[in-house]
């Protein structure tokens, strides 16, 4: 059976994104009530899954304000906030970057930069993420393979800039040491570890926009490096990488080709690379992977339906996408999976939640006729 699978993150509903935003500036809340509401949005989303057919599910992220920032309550030596430098696309479009705003809401979360040296200082809340999914796997999870999501070191120094570290390769040092026991409590508790890696292509034209190009290769490769470092402990097939170019529905015409990045993205050590193959902007590029250097070990998950379009895809689009993979790795590489997560950060994205279910139970469909199809 062709397994489907998901980028990680879900949308938080209306009552907990409140209580998220709170926690991430610091302010005042009911650590109780925190507890209860995560508990139930996990607990839901786990069911939710099973339901829709997936595979390889998540707890969606629901206890975090977002993929990437919810690393400065875990890890010291972050302060401040950093202005969020406009994507290079949406620049130019000003209009549409102010209905995209009013479509997809505010990104509210803390976006602080490295002021001093980074050490972790609080695995809690880890801890706390790792005991709600289990209960809710328990609960609701029938048996399905699950995974938990982690920022990786590279993707930290995209999002929260260096402001006391003499270099690029100082600051993903002590990342890589500090984010260390995330990655291996997240395996040691029996879960598949997800790297979150937007760095090694959104970045380009996002936080590592004023690079040339050659520079921004050299910076990925040093990321990939720390990334590697820092998992050298965890077998390759336990441990899944997330590569794109941002989720939202932008022109996305500064995006740098995948072509570009593949080899730098292929030596990391994940078995599992998953990326983005249902947009316009990215679908054309199933015949780069095809005639690339792809060693036995590594496994496709592209994404086979779209995380910024509330279009529904049918499942025979579904199938047609995945047996364009399998033709060149068979179908046992290949997972179905989707382009980007469905809320990245709390209180913001524009999928409704209905349509995401839609779209996974539409993608597990897709994949059952593709694996007829195949034998």
């Amino acid at each position: 059976m062709i397994k489907t699978t998901h980028v990680g993150s879900l949308p938080r509903g209306p009552e907990l994104v409140p209580v998220l935003l709170a926690r991430d500036k610091g302010e005042a809340y009911d650590e109780a009530e925190f507890d209860r509401l995560v508990q139930a949005a996990v607990d839901q989303g786990v069911k939710d899954q099973v339901a829709a057919g997936v595979s390889i599910v998540s707890d969606g992220e629901l206890g975090k304000v977002g993929y990437s920032t919810y690393i400065i309550e875990r890890l010291s030596g972050f302060g401040g906030h950093s202005p969020r430098k406009p994507a290079l696309d949406l620049a130019q479009v000003p209009e549409l970057t102010k209905k995209l705003s009013a479509i997809m809401g505010a990104q509210e979360f803390t976006r602080a930069s490295a002021i001093d040296k980074v050490e972790l200082v609080n695995l809690q809340p880890l801890h706390d993420d790792i005991r709600r999914f289990k209960l809710a796997l328990e609960r609701h999870g029938n048996g399905v393979e699950a995974f938990l999501n982690s920022a990786s070191p590279g993707l930290i120094t995209a999002f929260q800039p260096n402001q006391y570290y003499p270099t690029h390769e100082a600051y993903l040092a002590d990342l890589a040491t500090a984010m260390r026991p995330e990655y291996e409590a997240i395996v040691d508790a029996g879960f598949q570890l997800q790297l979150d890696c937007p760095d090694l292509a959104m970045s380009r034209h996002t936080g590592y926009q004023d690079m040339d190009e050659a520079e921004f290769l050299r910076t990925i490769q040093a990321n990939v490096e720390a990334l590697n470092e820092a998992t050298k402990n965890i077998a390759p097939e336990k441990l899944r990488m997330h590569v794109c170019w941002g989720n939202y529905e932008g022109p996305h015409d500064f995006d740098i080709p995948v072509e570009k990045i593949l080899d730098i993205v292929l030596s990391a050590r994940p078995a599992t690379i998953l990326f983005e193959g249902a947009n316009p902007r990215h679908e054309h590029e199933w015949v780069v992977w095809r005639d690339a250097k792809l060693s036995d070990e590594k496994i496709l998950a592209p994404g086979f339906i779209d995380s910024c379009s509330n279009y529904i895809e049918t499942p025979e689009l579904i199938a047609q996408r995945i047996e364009r993979f399998a033709d060149f790795v068979g179908k046992d590489r290949v997972i179905a999976s989707s382009d980007c997560g469905f809320g990245t950060f709390a209180g913001y994205g524009k999928i409704d939640p209905s349509v995401a279910w839609k779209k996974l139970a539409n993608l597990r469909a897709g994949a059952d006729i593709a694996d007829a199809r195949i034998g």
